[in-house]
């Protein structure tokens, strides 16, 4: 159903309304995040200041919300994030055992893992000992329903990191085959990483169509695939996702870095350790015009959505800074 939602101040007011349901009705068996939203800083700041409340135990001393989910400009700009950061610490929505948790929606992209971990471990060092950052992405489900499984992972020092996304076997012949999915995948890919799940699997357990075969529909589709092939393929590719971004972590741990998260060109600054320094400055201005001071650095990191540079600067963000709507 549409929301018929059309402008920004719609957004506003039907979230607000939302929220006085929620804070009225839970009961306190789960855990309800603010949604943070704004597709430019200036929209994100005005968006807080209306939403914060929420999450404020002195308006709310019995059912605030628990913690903060990052949406809209707020997920993919990590100058906007820190800035955010910063200013719930020094409002003191940040604290242990009251907002301990903080969701970034749709994060994908393993330079944004292993910062989100530095920030954990940041607020963490800090401010707030029990402060936890989560994240979601549908990589791992938009790769199987496009015939592909993770087959490994690229974490090559100062190069890319990413996930590698293959094609997977997919063939009517193999409807009789009894062999580890794992042998046949070590055919086609020559850096194959198993998972817990294709250590389980035969070829035939994945390909169970054979020629002439008829799917749930009725019809011969062009997949030996069904559709529980297609759970199997999701839950080894969550995996390997979950393992990619650990690794990366700990190549980070190790000394070793993607090329955006480090900039040599002058004097080396490095993403993660400018966030620690961002979190060790105990004075709230102090810590805003630090991370205002690096702004090229942050630049360098591409955004959730791909983009990097002035690039994650969108229209909206340009028309906003340039005109007044009257």
């Amino acid at each position: 159903i549409a929301s018929k939602i059309s402008s920004y101040q719609e957004a506003v007011e039907g979230t607000q309304q939302n929220n006085e349901y929620f804070i009225k009705n839970r009961n306190g068996n789960c855990k309800f995040l603010n949604v943070l939203q704004g597709e430019n800083f200036a929209q994100a700041d005005d968006w807080y200041e209306q939403m914060k409340k929420y999450s404020d135990p002195k308006q709310y001393p019995d059912n605030h919300f628990n913690g903060w989910s990052m949406g809209g400009q707020n997920m993919c700009d990590i100058h906007l994030a820190l800035k955010r950061l910063v200013t719930l610490r020094y409002d003191g929505l940040l604290e242990d055992g009251k907002q301990d948790v903080m969701h970034f929606l749709g994060t994908s992209k393993l330079e944004w893992g292993v910062m989100l971990t530095a920030i954990q471990r940041a607020v963490r060092k800090y401010h707030n000992p029990n402060f936890i950052v989560t994240y979601d992405c549908a990589s791992p489900f938009l790769c199987t329903a496009n015939g592909q499984q993770y087959t490994n992972w690229r974490l090559d020092h100062n190069g890319k990191w990413s996930y590698i996304m293959e094609p997977a076997p997919d063939d009517k012949g193999f409807k009789q085959d009894t062999r580890p999915w794992d042998e046949e995948c070590v055919k086609h890919h020559a850096n194959w990483n198993p998972s817990p799940m294709s250590e389980g699997l035969l070829v035939n357990d994945v390909c169970k169509y054979g020629p002439g075969d008829l799917n749930k529909n009725n019809k011969e589709g062009n997949t030996s695939w069904d559709s529980f092939s297609y759970f199997l393929m999701m839950n080894h590719n969550v995996y390997t996702h979950i393992k990619s971004v650990q690794e990366a972590n700990k190549a980070m741990d190790n000394g070793s870095y993607p090329n955006w998260l480090v900039n040599e060109t002058f004097e080396r600054q490095a993403v993660c350790e400018m966030i620690d320094r961002v979190f060790e400055i105990d004075d709230k201005d102090k810590a805003l015009e630090f991370i205002d001071q690096n702004e090229k650095l942050w630049m360098m990191v591409p955004g959730t959505r791909g983009a990097i540079g002035k690039k994650t600067i969108n229209a909206s963000t340009q028309f906003n800074n340039l005109f007044e709507e009257i």
